[in-house]
């Protein structure tokens, strides 16, 4: 069978659904895109509970708008256009998610939570998951596009649509995606000076030696109370920032030391540390857990998201995960 008699099949299957009102098969169906269209929210919005609430909003809108399904393009195709739509206009309704000028685009983005590498589509080739548009430092850059600008650059370049998709799932013309898409790449390159920038070709998607290393190590720094240790893992232009607190960002490994000091890290009643290797957004990262004095149980305390280049940690972003146990992770050990 060929890739368009599959989706010849497909469309007719799910216009058979469609027309039956069976629910039961319609999300059967559906189902299997979850994971994809829970990436593709996350990547519209940076925050991965908001992406899991798009993704339900989605399913509902799909079921409530099923009558619309006319074959014209593949079931996957519609429900990537419902789910583009739901992440609009819930910008549209946030004040919060407003781009910042690009003049502070260097600024942290206080709603960004890290996505658990565990949801990632299990195919990566048919999901377009290439790492470099899973990291943190793309999904960051991508916020500071317009939402429609930001929706017309991932569909485009990201999941690699013709310029007539991507404008008939926007309601756009062709030449208004066309315009887009170039402001788009401008601030792209602005936003991630030195990275490679075509997003559709062939990417590594497993951590290297370097990165399982520096990982243990930080987390051994961290379980010997060894801040001399921890600092000889970062380079001198660290990039640091403490998520959800705003104003945390610094860019040397001097300045982030100093503050993680002034806090009282490392000090007394911040002494006693336990980790958990584990990944998000496809970069190795470090589940850390506080003992404090009179508790005995070791307590998650933060996630921390590493980049390394050359065996250093050139990107630290820390998340405050007390109170809540993240991505599955055990609330203590």
């Amino acid at each position: 069978m060929t890739d368009a008699s599959s989706l010849g099949a497909d469309a007719a299957t799910f216009i058979a659904v469609v027309r039956a009102g069976d629910k039961a098969r319609f999300a059967l169906i559906t189902e299997r895109h979850r994971r994809e269209l829970q990436l593709h929210c996350y990547r519209m919005l940076a925050n991965y509970e908001d992406a899991q609430d798009m993704t339900q909003e989605t399913f509902l809108r799909a079921w409530h708008k099923r009558e619309s399904f006319k074959g014209n393009a593949a079931p996957r195709t519609w429900l990537y256009r419902i789910a583009t739509n739901a992440c609009l206009d819930f910008l549209e309704k946030r004040n919060d998610r407003t781009p910042v000028p690009s003049e502070l685009a260097d600024s942290e983005l206080p709603y960004l939570q890290p996505y658990p590498d565990r949801m990632l589509p299990e195919d990566p080739q048919e999901s377009a998951v290439a790492r470099e548009t899973v990291e943190l430092a793309f999904i960051v850059a991508v916020q500071y596009l317009p939402p429609r600008q930001r929706a017309v650059f991932i569909l485009r370049d990201v999941l690699g649509w013709p310029a007539s998709k991507a404008a008939d799932a926007l309601e756009l013309t062709v030449a208004s995606v066309t315009s887009a898409l170039q402001r788009a790449r401008v601030t792209m390159r602005e936003q991630l000076p030195g990275r490679r920038l075509d997003w559709r070709g062939p990417a590594t998607h497993e951590l290297s030696n370097d990165e399982r290393g520096v990982v243990k190590s930080y987390i051994g720094a961290h379980e010997r109370n060894d801040l001399d240790g921890l600092i000889s893992l970062l380079r001198d232009d660290l990039r640091f920032a403490m998520l959800p607190d705003s104003g945390t960002l610094v860019r040397t490994a001097k300045a982030a030391v100093d503050g993680w000091v002034s806090g009282g890290l490392f000090q007394p009643g911040h002494d006693d540390w336990r980790g958990i290797v584990t990944t998000v957004n496809r970069m190795p990262a470090a589940a850390l857990y506080l003992r404090t004095p009179g508790d005995p149980a070791y307590r998650l305390f933060a996630i921390a998201a590493l980049r390394v280049v050359d065996g250093k940690i050139a990107e630290l972003t820390g998340f405050d995960a007390t109170g809540q146990p993240w991505l599955d992770l055990p609330p203590t050990v």
